[in-house]
């Protein structure tokens, strides 16, 4: 009961932080390995626990999502969840050692990008004469790398959605939040279905259901909390939960 009770609580903060603006997989990825749940089928089962939160956290939004970069909803979608799915064929068909090892650097690229991201974007554009932006075509395949990664791995991959919007399309982090959430839970819903058809998620149910309970009532509250969030506060908070997990993952390994 300790380790349920720990799992529900992490899986609480996990689906906040990934409402309020990301990095919730730091949170709910270790209580899981704490509670004795291997890495691989915990990066797994994350990424189940996490789809309920994100689906409630994009139903607040519902009504305030528009077009990124001239690409629409439907289709930026559709590539979340290609990329998802092939995310997730990679995880238990490859060895994660050596992409584990990349993680912290992936990370630290995509805080710095967010820290620094749309000054340099301003600087560059101002230097050429023009602004610097990215197309449809551009949106939509770093949108599927980004999709491959996070059905990969899953860790900040809306961090650097919002960090790719920000230096690419000009988007603060409150304009893109509510786009961010929605692919956020198209990618772990198609990993999701993946991971339930063959992987060892569903052996330990009581864990599963406590995260996946915990990360449904974080999401939907955490959604509702960010609305309210003024823009550079929310910048704020996205920017430090990147650097502490950044920081943290490199102390890890």
């Amino acid at each position: 009961m300790p380790e349920t009770l720990w799992v529900l609580l992490a899986g609480v903060v996990a689906g906040g932080l990934n409402a309020v603006g990301g990095g919730g997989t730091f949170v709910a990825l270790p209580a899981l390995v704490a509670a004795g749940v291997s890495p691989v089928t915990a990066n797994a089962s994350t990424t189940i626990a996490l789809v309920p939160g994100a689906v409630a956290g994009a139903w607040v939004y519902r009504r305030e999502l528009a077009p990124a970069g001239g690409v629409s909803t439907r289709a930026l979608t559709g590539v979340s969840v290609l990329g998802g799915g092939l995310g997730a064929g990679l995880l238990l068909a490859l060895p994660a050692a050596s992409f584990d090892a990349a993680v912290p650097w992936l990370l630290a690229f995509a805080t710095v990008l967010l820290a620094v991201g749309r000054r340099v974007a301003s600087a560059v554009g101002a230097a050429l004469d023009r602004p610097v932006g990215m197309g449809p075509r551009s949106v939509l395949a770093a949108q599927f790398v980004l999709a491959v990664y996070g059905g990969y791995f899953g860790g900040a991959v809306g961090i650097m959605m919002l960090a790719l919007w920000g230096i690419g399309l000009g988007l603060d982090a409150a304009a893109g939040n509510p786009m961010r959430i929605v692919q956020v839970g198209a990618i772990y819903l198609s990993a999701s279905a993946l991971f339930l058809a063959a992987s060892d998620a569903l052996d330990a149910p009581l864990l599963l259901g406590a995260l996946l309970t915990g990360a449904l009532a974080g999401g939907y509250g955490g959604a509702h909390l960010a609305r309210r969030i003024p823009s550079r506060v929310l910048r704020g908070i996205v920017l430090t939960t990147a650097a502490t997990m950044t920081v943290l993952y490199f102390l890890r390994g």
